[in-house]
């Protein structure tokens, strides 16, 4: 997963190569899930705000990771709310901080 660079929003290309998807998949998701709402330009361009690519982070996960449907995962959305966004982004977080105490772990091993 490429990470994003900080900034206000990310076009649908950027998006769709961080989770590893197509960009077919990402209007897909938006036609199947209300609180995916990317902004739209004046040419019609998709804009993600980080809000949008929390949403898609948890629905990626749901779907990919915990084998979910799309049914289901709209299902847990709905009735989990933020706290399922909040839950993905939170395990994310632990996974960077994981992998860079690793990074440190092994650099202190080699010396």
């Amino acid at each position: 997963m490429n990470q994003l660079p900080d900034k206000l929003y990310y076009s649908i290309g950027e998006v769709a190569a961080h989770f590893g998807l197509n960009t077919s998949n990402l209007r897909y998701w938006e036609r199947e899930f209300k609180q995916l709402k990317p902004k739209k330009n004046s040419s019609g361009k998709r804009k993600y705000s980080k809000e949008d690519v929390a949403v898609i982070s948890a629905i990626n996960h749901l779907v990919k990771d915990r084998g979910f449907t799309i049914d289901g995962a709209k299902k847990h959305l709905k009735e989990e709310g933020k706290a399922a966004v909040q839950k993905v982004e939170a395990l994310e977080k632990l996974g960077y901080i994981k992998s860079e105490l690793q990074k440190i772990l092994r650099t202190m091993q080699a010396d």
